[in-house]
């Protein structure tokens, strides 16, 4: 493929994608439009059995609605490109693309970040002091968290842009990736790019250790609590309403921090591309069926749900 010369200033990126081999793209169109499929109509359906609920008008299926459209918006941020990938030799996607796109998976990670916190939070409260759970989980309350999430997402997404927006590329455009991500970036920028990697390094830092820190510390509190219940059918009841959120945080945040907090040295482009698959398009896909297929009360409404629809 030919790139940009050394002078010019490059209008477009070709994205590498995850192969070059005709059968493996053949096999991955196929493999991933069903998974992109699956996380479209999965998301949607748990918004909509939320809605039509009344049982499930509760702060924790508020935010799982609301992690629901973050994650199709998340899959939607990096699958169609990806996709395309996989029917063209040349894919190509302009510099404005390229920043719309790197701002829209990185607002809506984050907020999936500060959701899943907000959702550990919201789990303590229930378990931890169950008396005071109307008044501390409010709706007020609720709408800040939600509000704060979205805010987050744009404020750590506007540090990325900003950075990416301030380089200079002149030289190669080839990003090998299968979307925008700033890392491959900052590989082809032919500026200096010190302040673009330390900026987005610590804002996304601080987020991952903030989010992260609360869960722990949410779950720390819960296991404590869970530990003095008398009641096994109550230890139980609290361990089902956590198992789901505690699978769906390990799976994120896992993949995440593999990808943004080892050393770069440790591992291969092969095997980021792996990880960032697994966290932007795989994760989106199994929410549903997680909190889904393990949650009594979801179950239950699904039951109810059909048998109005019959």
């Amino acid at each position: 493929m030919e790139t940009e010369n050394d002078t010019a200033a490059v209008t477009e990126f070709i994205i590498l994608g995850l192969t070059d081999n005709p059968t493996l793209c053949a096999i991955f169109f196929v493999g991933f439009l069903a998974v992109y499929m699956v996380t479209i109509v999965g998301n949607i359906s748990i918004i909509l059995l939320i809605r039509s609920s009344p049982q499930l008008h509760t702060p924790m299926y508020l935010f799982l609605s609301h992690l629901a459209f973050v994650d199709i918006g998340y899959s939607t941020s990096v699958t169609p490109v990806m996709l395309i990938s996989f029917l063209r030799e040349r894919t190509t996607i302009p510099v404005t693309g390229c920043v719309v796109q790197l701002a829209s998976d990185v607002a809506f990670g984050t907020t999936e970040c500060f959701l899943l916190a907000a959702m550990a939070y919201d789990r303590y409260v229930a378990i931890c002091s169950p008396l005071l759970y109307s008044a501390q989980m409010s709706p007020v309350v609720c709408l800040f968290l939600l509000g704060a999430s979205y805010l987050g997402g744009c404020l750590n997404a506007s540090s990325f842009t900003g950075c990416l927006l301030n380089l200079t590329f002149c030289g190669p455009n080839q990003i090998n990736h299968f979307f925008c991500d700033l890392f491959p970036l900052l590989k082809l920028s032919c500026g200096h790019v010190y302040i673009a990697e330390i900026s987005p390094a610590i804002s996304s830092a601080s987020v991952l250790v903030s989010t992260l820190f609360t869960i722990i510390a949410s779950y720390v509190h819960i296991l404590h609590s869970i530990v003095k219940m008398r009641s096994t059918e109550g230890r139980n009841k609290a361990f089902s309403t956590c198992t789901s959120h505690l699978t769906a945080v390990t799976l994120f945040y896992g993949t995440v921090l593999f990808v943004y907090v080892m050393p770069k040295s440790s591992y291969s482009a092969d095997q980021v591309k792996v990880a960032s698959v697994i966290y932007t398009v795989v994760i989106p896909m199994l929410n549903p069926l997680i909190y889904s297929l393990r949650n009594k009360e979801v179950k239950e409404a699904m039951r109810k749900f059909m048998a109005r629809a019959h």
